[in-house]
């Protein structure tokens, strides 16, 4: 009984303390101490061979896909080439479908592996200078970019560069385009529920009256002024934010083209080019006696990204200002997210050599005996919100559940591609309580507080994708993997 209060105990002081805002890197190894410590572990050894073991494997395997992908975001960043996107869709689509543009927006930036981070920053002014035109609630913009940038092109869509679609691979032996037609139904469940939310919101909002502006959101600042309005129907101009470079922006293909990218050819590495590759030297132990499916969808997604960085840079490099300092700030920008999900397994790794977490995890098992997608569904989900962070909660799942889950799978007849999306799928639901680091950081770039906009972010970015994994598991559960 100990065992398992010790394991609770860690457990909620990690929710608390990351809210706090207390740093993974510290508080993580201190509380799986804490857990070993009262279940009766040797604690050195938990730290030294278990905690920095995890942790060490977790960054050997995934440093490449933080790193290339910080690259690619901050490239696209540096060059104006994600400012233009947004600003295209912007002209397309008008002030009066503000929402849909700045959701569309965020959802093609985020897809073509820039990061989240990046493109909440890209987007708020954009999203800032549509909403007081179109006289929508500003309060409602977290929830806006949330839906675009935290959802489905996190977790459904398939092909998608994010981490939260690569941890899978190597557990499941899968590629990024698991489940494909899934993952594309779900989305657009999380898609279709998420804009209906918020553009029912802002009708009502319209009804009472509400702008922009109100008594419990007051402007905090204008929009900056390099976002004046073009000729009708042109959108804004939005070039002249955050570059300083005096070539002239990037048009909406060049811009474009590094993103469609990274989706086609992790398609055809994962496909086409890497099976057909004579792969037969990774069994020795040289190269950790492995075999291509466990590395393959690594592989194609590091291929991809670099091949996209290189057309990246070879289109656009008389835009990026200071390449040495972009490539630094990507390169930085890569490490502590790396760390601080890595502490989060190790973290995990701990819970899950303690003799008391025997009886979590056959709990966690006996949720629904006939259908493991379900028992994985929760765990995954349940991990991901105790822990504030997606890829941290699958990580911990896979760890200390993964080969469990894939032994169940394979006597119920589950095909690999259905674990993977679901899994990834249920990342995206629990993750985002008001601890979530990215939530915080959101609300902290749009200056509006949890109490202004977090109930808004709940519906779309946690309600809409909840409801979407209920319809995964159903119809995988009914009909497999397609």
């Amino acid at each position: 009984m100990t065992g398992i209060l010790g394991i609770l105990l860690a457990l909620g002081l990690l929710i608390f303390l990351a809210y706090r805002g207390l740093p993974v890197l510290l508080i993580a190894p201190l509380l799986a101490l804490l857990a070993a410590l009262l279940s009766g572990a040797p604690l050195l050894a938990s730290y030294t061979q278990v905690y920095m073991g995890s942790l060490g494997s977790f960054v050997v395997l995934y440093f490449p896909l933080f790193l290339l992908g910080a690259l690619f975001g901050k490239l696209m960043e540096a060059s104006g080439c994600a400012r233009a996107i947004a600003q295209w869709i912007v002209g397309r689509l008008g002030s009066q479908r503000a929402i849909l543009a700045i959701v569309l927006a965020c959802a093609i930036l985020t897809y073509g592996g820039v990061s989240l981070f990046v493109v909440a920053f890209a987007v708020y002014p954009i999203a800032t200078a549509l909403f007081l035109e179109a006289n929508l609630p500003r309060r409602l913009i977290p929830a806006t970019i949330a839906l675009g940038a935290f959802t489905f092109t996190m977790t459904a869509l398939p092909g998608t560069p994010a981490i939260q679609n690569a941890i899978p691979m190597p557990f499941f032996g899968t590629t990024p385009f698991a489940a494909p037609g899934l993952g594309l139904l779900a989305g657009a469940v999380m898609l279709s529920l998420g804009l209906l939310w918020l553009e029912r919101r802002a009708a009502a909002a319209a009804r009472a009256g509400e702008g922009y502006g109100s008594a419990s959101a007051p402007v905090a600042e204008p929009p900056p002024k390099s976002l004046r309005p073009l000729a009708q129907g042109e959108g804004y101009d939005l070039m002249e934010i955050g570059t300083a470079t005096k070539a002239p922006p990037p048009g909406p293909l060049s811009a474009l083209l590094p993103i469609a990218l990274v989706i086609a050819l992790n398609y055809l590495f994962s496909e086409y080019l890497l099976p057909a590759l004579d792969t037969a030297y990774l069994a020795s132990p040289l190269y950790g006696e492995t075999d291509l499916q466990q590395v393959l969808g690594v592989w194609s997604i590091i291929c991809a990204l670099t091949l996209s960085i290189c057309v990246l840079l070879a289109l656009h490099r008389s835009r990026i200002p200071d390449l040495k300092s972009a490539l630094d700030d990507g390169a930085s920008a890569a490490v502590l997210p790396i760390f601080n999900t890595a502490s989060l397994v190790g973290f995990g790794a701990v819970i899950a050599s303690l003799s008391a977490f025997t009886l979590i995890r056959d709990a966690v098992l006996d949720i629904a005996p006939g259908n493991p997608l379900i028992s994985l569904a929760v765990a995954v989900n349940i991990l991901a919100g105790i822990t504030g962070s997606a890829s941290g909660g699958m990580s911990i799942a896979l760890q200390t559940l993964g080969p469990s889950y894939m032994a169940l799978a394979q006597q119920a007849g589950i095909s690999p591609e259905l674990l993977h999306r679901v899994t990834a799928i249920a990342t995206g639901g629990l993750d985002t309580l008001p601890h979530n680091g990215a939530v915080i950081t959101l609300l902290s770039i749009c200056k509006l507080t949890h109490r202004e906009s977090y109930f808004d972010i709940f519906i779309a970015a946690m309600l809409a994708p909840l409801a979407a994994l209920v319809i995964v598991i159903i119809l995988g559960t009914w009909f497999g993997s397609f």
